[in-house]
């Protein structure tokens, strides 16, 4: 049973990012991990219904082996984030909040992605 909600989750994302990549946007990215390379670069920016969006490294080889990075609003402030690796793995990332000091930016436990 959690394999097929692993696929369904995964086959979603990989659904919105070829939908929705007629609405990408250059911008600037900066993705900080527990135990991965900093990345500081440019990505793709892809926007979704209610603040929801989707990032992609651009001319780096990627996050430490993620290709797309979703952040999912799921109230006011608060989001839920994945990742989704070269093999196909989507990866739950946790919960992150908006950041007050830094509105561009989303902040969990034990990460911290920046777009603008």
């Amino acid at each position: 049973m959690r394999r097929i909600a692993y696929l369904i989750v995964s086959v979603i994302m990989a659904q919105q990012v070829f939908v929705a990549n007629a609405d990408a946007k250059t911008a600037k990215c900066v993705v900080i991990g527990n135990g991965m390379t900093p990345y500081n670069g440019t990505c793709k920016f892809t926007p979704d219904n209610g603040g929801s969006f989707a990032i992609e490294p651009s001319g780096k080889s990627g996050f430490d082996g993620v290709t797309l990075i979703s952040v999912a609003i799921v109230s006011p402030g608060v989001a839920e984030v994945r990742g989704l690796t070269r093999d196909g793995v989507n990866s739950r990332w946790g919960e992150a909040k908006r950041s007050k000091a830094d509105p561009a930016c989303w902040v969990g436990s034990d990460f911290k992605i920046c777009v603008y």
